[in-house]
């Protein structure tokens, strides 16, 4: 459970520094801000989003999903708020950023799918 963990929070921290890499306005300090924003928004993910998720499930039904782009701009933007270090300059570096982390932690969870099932 701690080993996946960990391994879902290395492709967490992948993705944010492909997104402050490749998307302008994303920004990491440096290596240990990066490791701590992952874990961070690990934690969020899992206890912030869930609630924002059914508050705003019928934007998210109108929109046909689209909106969970800015709700996953909002978790990352959230650690950008607590973390210093760490920045995103707007909705757009936000739902880019989201889009790039989104990617690198399915490829993730790819990697640690379990084959039994």
């Amino acid at each position: 459970m701690l080993a996946k963990f960990i391994v879902r929070a290395i492709f967490g921290a992948l993705g944010l520094w492909l997104a402050s890499k490749l998307v302008p306005g994303v920004r990491v300090d440096d290596t240990g801000t990066l490791i701590l924003a992952a874990v961070l928004l690990g934690i969020v993910n899992a206890f912030v989003r869930p609630v924002v998720f059914v508050l705003t499930l019928p934007l998210t039904v109108l929109t046909l999903g689209l909106f969970l782009l800015v709700v996953n701009a909002a978790m990352i933007g959230l650690v950008a708020m607590l973390l210093g270090g760490f920045s995103v300059n707007g909705l757009i570096p936000g739902i880019l950023a989201a889009i790039v982390t989104g990617v690198a932690s399915w490829i993730g969870g790819m990697a640690l799918r379990d084959d039994r099932r």
